[in-house]
């Protein structure tokens, strides 16, 4: 007879087999299951580039700071010019040929209204127009202004029989036989401003002087400047 109080022996069940191969639930349901030995690994590419990017802006970002400083506590301003005198020689217009011929020398004054900053000026070209006609055209030498400088600069245009468009002549023969012309100067620069070791980025001067009057007497082909000195327009 059995002793009801005698352990069963026996073997243990075989586990239960999960469908599709699959193996069986583990304790932890939601624990995942481990990542790729690659899914973690450091790319050393990928960080220099990362920080040298960051670098490059921090860098940009603390140039343009200093630049923007500078230019508030600068202030640079722009220079004054006039044309103060103009004589015309040997002047002469031919409509039939549509030609002109004549000797102008322009004398401008720039004034630097700046307390701190000095101006140099580089590549200074010059040229004379009637209208939108160009007549001649020169180069002038550089020059360099100190703070609340005034400075003369002469420029010296010839034409030579040089077509000019019949528009062009028939204009000036009409204004001539009125007994006065007026003609627009403009001026070209590469200007830098300066305060002891500091030095602003090289920008384009642009003047225009418009209508600038020259009277003619009735012979010789001679003329002076008209109404006073003319300002101009200034541009950087």
């Amino acid at each position: 007879m059995t002793d009801p109080t005698r352990p069963v022996t026996g073997y243990p069940a075989p586990p239960y087999a999960q469908p599709n191969g699959g193996y069986p639930y583990s304790a932890n349901p939601t624990q995942t299951q481990p990542r790729g030995p690659y899914s973690n690994a450091y790319n050393p590419r990928a960080a220099f580039i990362r920080r040298f990017v960051g670098a490059m802006v921090a860098l940009f970002v603390i140039v343009g700071c200093i630049l923007l400083v500078v230019w508030l506590i600068l202030r640079p301003k722009v220079p004054d010019f006039r044309v103060d005198s103009l004589s015309l020689s040997n002047f002469n217009v031919s409509s039939a040929s549509q030609s002109l011929t004549g000797t102008w020398s322009v004398g401008f004054m720039v004034y630097n209204p700046n307390k701190k900053l000095s101006i140099r000026y580089d590549d200074v070209e010059s040229s004379i127009y009637y209208g939108p006609g160009f007549i001649s055209g020169t180069r002038v030498p550089p020059f360099a202004q100190g703070t609340k400088d005034r400075t003369s600069v002469n420029a010296t245009f010839s034409a030579a029989n040089s077509f000019v468009g019949a528009s062009v002549a028939r204009g000036i023969d009409e204004a001539r036989a009125r007994g006065s012309v007026s003609f627009n100067v403009k001026l070209l620069a590469r200007v830098e401003f300066r305060r002891g070791g500091w030095r602003l980025r090289r920008r384009l001067l642009r003047v225009l002087c418009r209508g600038v009057a020259v009277s003619l007497s009735s012979e010789g082909g001679l003329g002076t400047l008209a109404g006073g000195s003319r300002d101009c327009q200034v541009v950087v």
